[in-house]
């Protein structure tokens, strides 16, 4: 977009920058282009746009294809004027004014205006058999007590059939966008090419559809609902009255005409755009990314009105600019609210699931750019989080660079748009410093080709083509940044109750990812944790699997079977969605953003959660243990019981990729287990049991594995998760088959295919509470190159009897032995001469007297060799490596070894001396 070069005002240019980023008030942009167009291009940049057509290919192909979609329809209007005009999706014989809708389908429509006026979509969910027609197939002025005329692509040959609206899910506003989508092409090029039959042709076409949509009326809900504050004058949700930029930029481009020919109708016309953009202020979802798109088409449609002082009600270009920057209504908040709510400024992340969450930040940066290019007017400065909200994407990669995909999220990468938008504002506005920041950082994810610049652009026929961002220049001074200033071993966002665990890049990478439901477009699964092994995301989320009034959404993919969790009494479950229910960080290590001074082998995190249905208290303790370059586990100690006892039962649920699932005992033998009915909706319990299939189960009580395998083609590894899990009383122990993983798209590496196979499932059921009879897991990803690195896993018991006590003792084939101790109570608990009352604590002993000893959320951990204690619960590392002693300790601490006692002041990883 061509830049309006204009003068800030005498108090913009006096404000400091420090006062800029905490004022809440956005500054507008002054002396707006007057005339027309002015989206895309002004009058006085046609002799250049028409220089660019003329000596570059790429223009000229750009204009060829815009030629060739449009010319045959603008020939046949001149001979035919009515053919495109009667295809529109027009109430053409009733003339309704009044839209009625039943939730979330049209219903019917009512009274009757003095023109043909515009219809409805006909279901808030798009999932229908019928099929869009071509607009050769679509009936002429369509409008039967019938209903419409589409084809049903559930059946063979795909007849057209008569069918209700309200069946028919999008295809009615696709047809209508398809029809204005060309008339705005064919307004641009009768601007370009003065040639009047394109102008007759666009404006014959928005002519009756404006004129219809000044009659129109706000849909009503019958069911006087949820609804009611959505509804925009084409679509149930204002934020997909896309339409209405087709329409702008349609009248932007065709102004010139409609002034020499129709002025008459220019008030109608701008009163319907001024009516429509207030309907899409007044509904809507101010507090995600909504209000972001709402903002978008509201700045769109206010671009081509005039100014305020043309408008008896004063509502006119400066109105809505300003409305949209620094006002709040119900459900359109100003810029800045929208900020203060959604991102936590202390880390920059969204408050929505992941995939949402890089959604608003590209959005918005590219926001900025855009408002930059259009006024020349920088807006960063009064927004400072958004550098952060940058910065803070590298935090959602997994060790093969796919991001977190809990919630309504994918395994995809991470986007540079967002990166790319603030290098523009940047060299836009001089800042060098920013430059460099952002250019260092997409270096880290893109192979820049310095001659990119050069290379001949296939840009796709669109009038945008014309008018898009020049392909960005990088300083080539400015050289790649340092991975590990945007990701860290630890990262905590409490506003998306999300914690995440790392060790390492790539196949060996280590890292686990926890949250709870705390934002948007998340889930209901209790604390949900993904785990990553050997180059893949093996214990991953599913995905939305379907659309979000599918019932296959709203029972199975949103809800606690789904995931990787623990469920109560088969009965958990909250709202999906916009939710509210977020998991409390008792102790991690280390602590989240830290980038040195640490102990960098094991990590640690311990949450509660209050599962809300059954009123269960739930904690889930997960450690990340290295053991060597390539070797590494996960330990998992899931407490789950109800507060008012009567627990039923607690299911621990864990999907793996794989086209293999294995349940064995300890030793490596297969278990027999047998078909059952049990884990099922008869009883009481969630629909979400009934989605899963081939339910085997076995009651045992002693410890067990499950194992995965990913197998790939000949001449590759194959890729193993190994979960091993302490066994219990009263334990059943299932192997089910659960709808397919949805959140794998592109090109996943995965050697089946993952989005159709079923997600193999393994169950743990314990029969009453499951807090002094946990969940504990030992979870190994490997190779078969490789092998397992753990050779034997065993529980022992406090030696002083604690009820809430966890004790393993994991042995490697290196001949490192870790000893695990865990207890929820605070309670001194002993064994072999080693005590504790840690939360968790590891006592790790290498070759060559190699020790770690490890406590997290304690004040004594001793062995034979050293005693530390602290005064306050705390965490603390001391390892012992090649005869030194090396402590970090985050709580002052007193280490007894040797008969010699010394305290140490909180301190980072560093070599201590007796």
């Amino acid at each position: 977009m061509l830049k309006q070069f204009i003068t800030l005002t005498i108090l913009i240019c006096a404000m400091p920058l420090a006062n800029a980023q905490v004022n809440s008030t956005i500054p507008l942009p002054t002396n707006l282009e007057e005339g027309y167009p002015r989206l895309y291009i002004t009058e006085s940049g046609k002799k250049d746009l028409e220089k660019t057509i003329k000596n570059e290919s790429w223009a000229q192909d750009v204009l060829k294809g815009i030629h060739n979609r449009i010319d045959a329809y603008v020939e046949q209007h001149v001979n035919d004027p009515e053919w495109m005009v009667s295809r529109l999706q027009m109430h053409w014989k009733t003339k309704a004014t009044n839209i009625y809708v039943n939730g979330i389908n049209y219903s019917h429509a009512d009274g009757e205006a003095p023109v043909p006026t515009v219809r409805f979509v006909g279901s808030r969910d798009y999932t229908t058999p019928y099929g869009t027609p071509k607009l050769e197939d679509v009936l002429p002025y369509m409008d039967d007590p019938r209903g419409l005329y589409y084809p049903n692509k559930s059946k063979e040959g795909h007849p057209f059939e008569w069918v209700h609206p309200s069946k028919t899910g999008r295809i009615i506003y696709s047809i209508n966008a398809n029809i204005l989508g060309l008339a705005r092409d064919a307004a641009f090029i009768y601007w370009l090419e003065k040639d009047e039959r394109y102008a007759k042709f666009a404006y014959d076409i928005v002519h009756t559809y404006l004129e219809g949509m000044s009659y129109r009326s706000e849909p009503i809900d019958l069911l006087n609902g949820h609804i009611q504050t959505l509804v925009g004058f084409t679509n149930f949700q204002v934020i997909h009255e896309h339409v209405l930029i087709d329409v702008a930029e349609l009248y932007d481009f065709l102004h010139g005409y409609v002034e020499d020919k129709h002025s008459g109708n220019m008030a109608m016309y701008e009163t319907t755009i001024k009516r429509w953009t207030d309907q899409i202020i007044k509904n809507g979802v101010p507090q995600n990314n909504w209000n972001l798109h709402q903002a978008k088409i509201i700045l769109k449609a206010a671009m081509v009105l005039q100014n305020n002082e043309n408008y008896e009600d004063k509502k006119g270009r400066e109105y809505y600019i300003d409305y949209i920057l620094n006002k709040t209504s119900t459900r359109q908040w100003s810029l800045n609210k929208f900020l203060d709510f959604g991102y936590d400024k202390t880390n920059g992340v969204w408050a929505e699931c992941p995939g949402y969450s890089q959604g608003v930040t590209k959005d918005l940066t590219a926001f900025i750019k855009d408002f930059d290019n259009t006024f020349n007017h920088n807006i960063l400065p009064y927004m400072p989080v958004m550098e952060k909200a940058v910065k803070m994407l590298p935090q959602y990669l997994f060790p093969n660079g796919q991001a977190v995909a809990f919630g309504d999220s994918n395994y995809t990468g991470i986007g540079t748009e967002a990166m790319t938008n603030l290098i523009r504002v940047a060299q836009s506005n001089g800042n060098t410093a920013l430059e460099k920041e952002f250019t260092g950082m997409y270096r880290l994810f893109t192979e820049i080709d310095e001659n990119s610049s050069k290379k001949s652009r296939k840009p796709k026929a669109s009038i945008s083509s014309f008018f898009a961002s020049k392909p960005l220049e990088f300083n080539v001074n400015y050289k790649a940044g340092d991975i590990k200033d945007y990701i860290t071993q630890t990262f905590y966002a409490p506003n998306v109750s999300w914690h995440v665990q790392r060790m390492g890049t790539g196949k060996h990478g280590l890292m686990a990812s926890l949250n709870a439901s705390l934002g948007n477009h998340m889930h209901a699964n209790g604390i949900n944790l993904e785990l990553y092994g050997k180059g893949f995301v093996q214990g991953a989320d599913p995905g939305k699997g379907a659309g979000y009034l599918q019932p296959i959404y709203l029972e199975f993919y949103s809800q606690f079977p789904a995931h990787n969790t623990v469920m109560v009494d088969g009965v958990s479950s909250y709202t999906e969605m916009f939710s509210n229910h977020a998991f409390d960080l008792m102790g991690e290590y280390p602590k989240a953003e830290k980038k040195t001074g640490y102990y960098s082998n094991i990590t640690y995190s311990d949450v509660y959660f209050l599962e809300p249905e059954t009123r269960s208290d739930q904690s889930r303790i997960v450690s990340t243990i290295k053991t060597g370059e390539t070797t590494g586990y996960y330990i998992d100690i899931f407490r789950s019981r109800k507060q008012r006892k009567g627990d039923k039962f607690h299911d621990y649920f864990y999907h793996n990729l794989g086209q293999t699932m294995d349940v064995l005992d300890a030793s490596g033998k297969p278990l027999n287990l047998e078909p059952t009915d049990e884990m099922a909706f008869a009883g009481g319990y969630l629909y979400a049991f009934d989605y899963q299939w081939d339910k085997k189960s076995i009651k045992t009580n002693k410890d067990y594995q499950v194992q995965w395998k990913i197998d790939r083609p000949d001449g590759e590894e194959d890729v193993f998760m190994n979960l091993w899990m302490m066994g219990s009383e009263n334990r059943e122990i299932f192997s089910l088959k659960s709808p397919p993983n949805k959140a794998f798209k592109g090109n996943h590496v995965i050697p089946y295919e993952v989005d159709k196979k079923p997600y193999l499932t393994f169950a743990a059921r314990q029969y009453g509470e499951a807090w002094e009879r946990p969940f504990v897991s030992v979870f190994e990803p490997f190779t078969s190159t490789e092998g397992k690195s753990i050779t034997a896993i065993h529980c022992f018991e406090d030696e002083n009897n604690g009820k809430e006590f966890v004790g393993l003792k994991i042995t490697n084939k290196s001949g490192r032995e870790d000893l695990v101790f865990s207890s929820k109570n605070q309670k001194m608990a002993k064994y072999k001469g080693i005590s504790t009352n840690a939360h968790y604590a590891l006592v790790g002993k290498e070759n060559k007297g190699n020790t770690i000893l490890f406590m997290a959320n304690g004040n004594l951990l001793e062995n034979s060799d050293f005693k530390i204690t602290t005064k306050q619960m705390g965490n603390v590392v001391l390892e012992v490596k090649n005869g030194k002693l090396w402590l970090n300790n985050e709580v002052p601490v007193i280490i007894k070894h040797n008969k010699k006692e010394r305290e140490f002041k909180v301190g980072d990883f560093r070599i201590i001396n007796f």
